[in-house]
C-alpha cells in the first residue's frame, strides 16, 4: 500500500493534465478565427480615414482643433488595442478635452496670424523682415508639432498646460519623431492645395502618426 498510493496519485495527475490539454485545444477549434495580418491593418486605415472625418467636423470652430485631434487620437488607440469604442466614445472625449482645449486652440490661431503678419513683412521688403519670418515659421510648426504630441496622449481630466510642457520637451529630444509629424503636416497642405477634400481623411493619418510616434518614444 505505501508503494501503491503515490503511483496512483501520479496517475491521477497526469490524467488531470491531460484532461486540461485537451479542453484547452477543443476551446481553441471552437475560438473563431483571427483576422488576417492584411485585414486587421486595412481595418486600421479605414478607421484612420473615418476617425479624419470626425476631426474635420469637430474643428470647424477653429478653436477645437487641439480637443479634436485629441478625441481621435484617443479614438485610435482604443481601435489598436482592440477595445471597445465609436462616435459616442469620440464625442465625450471631444467634450473633455475642448474644457482646456479651446484656449490652446486660441492660441495657437493667433500665432499663425503673427507668422502670416511676419511672412506679409518679408514680402513687403522690410529690413529684417526675412529672418523674423523664418524664426516664426519654424516656432509655429514647433508648435504644431508641441500640439499633435500632446494631443497624442491627452487623457480625460490631463491638463493641457503640463502636456503641452511636456511635448515641448518631447519635440526637442525626439527630432526623428518630430520630422514625421512634420511629414504628414506637409502632407495635409499638399493634399489641401490639390484636392481640398482629400485633406479630410488624411488629418486621421496625422493623429495615427502623432500616436504611432509617442508608442514608439514611450517603448524606446
Amino acid at each position: 500500500m505505501a508503494v501503491t498510493q503515490p503511483r496512483s496519485r501520479a496517475g491521477a495527475r497526469t490524467t488531470a493534465r491531460g484532461g486540461a490539454r485537451r479542453r484547452a485545444r477543443a476551446a481553441k477549434a471552437r475560438r473563431a478565427p483571427r483576422e488576417s495580418v492584411l485585414a486587421e491593418r486595412f481595418a486600421v486605415f479605414a478607421e484612420c480615414l473615418l476617425t479624419g472625418v470626425w476631426i474635420t467636423v469637430a474643428s470647424l470652430p477653429l478653436v477645437t482643433v487641439p480637443a479634436a485631434f485629441a478625441a481621435g487620437a484617443r479614438h485610435l488607440r482604443r481601435r489598436t488595442a482592440h477595445e471597445g469604442g465609436g462616435r459616442r466614445e469620440f464625442v465625450a472625449d471631444f467634450r473633455a478635452a475642448v474644457r482646456g482645449g479651446w484656449l490652446v486652440g486660441a492660441a495657437g490661431w493667433a500665432a499663425a496670424a503673427a507668422v502670416w503678419v511676419d511672412v506679409q513683412a518679408v514680402r513687403a521688403g522690410i529690413p529684417g523682415g526675412p529672418l523674423v519670418g523664418a524664426v516664426g515659421l519654424f516656432a509655429l510648426i514647433g508648435g504644431a508639432v508641441a500640439g499633435l504630441r500632446a494631443a497624442a496622449v491627452w487623457e480625460p481630466g490631463a491638463a493641457w498646460r503640463e502636456l503641452l510642457a511636456d511635448a515641448g520637451r518631447r519635440t526637442v529630444l525626439d527630432p526623428a519623431g518630430s520630422f514625421l509629424l512634420v511629414g504628414g503636416l506637409v502632407v495635409v497642405t499638399c493634399s489641401a492645395l490639390i484636392v481640398a477634400p482629400l485633406a479630410v481623411p488624411v488629418l486621421g493619418a496625422v493623429a495615427a502618426a502623432a500616436v504611432a510616434v509617442e508608442e514608439r518614444r514611450r517603448r524606446r
